[in-house]
């Protein structure tokens, strides 16, 4: 009994609002860092509109954004080990005055 009372101590309760759970589509992330977060942000990019906004920022301690990097890794491989290798195609050079830089 000690090991299912240590499991409910540890189990985080996490709630997604129904508006979240529909989420934002993104076509490019954009990575920025300073000394102490990284900052990305999601962009969705529209053939034929000549400006974008951001979508969605997230900030994240440099633990946690390797914590991120080494969570997609694994989560593209177990997707292309069940669909197959995904295709990286390539993409226009984004313009370098886009956005903020990575200072805080």
């Amino acid at each position: 009994m000690a090991d299912n009372n240590n499991q409910k101590q540890n189990q985080l309760n996490i709630e997604l609002d129904e508006n979240i759970a529909e989420g934002t589509y993104s076509n490019l992330a954009i990575i920025n860092h300073s000394v102490s977060e990284f900052v990305v942000d999601f962009v969705s990019i529209m053939p034929g509109r000549p400006k974008s906004k951001v979508k969605s920022r997230i900030i994240l301690t440099p633990q946690h954004a390797k914590r991120l990097l080494k969570a997609l890794n694994d989560n593209v491989k177990r997707f292309e080990a069940a669909h197959g290798e995904i295709k990286d195609y390539e993409q226009p050079p984004i313009p370098m005055n886009f956005g903020p830089t990575g200072q805080a």
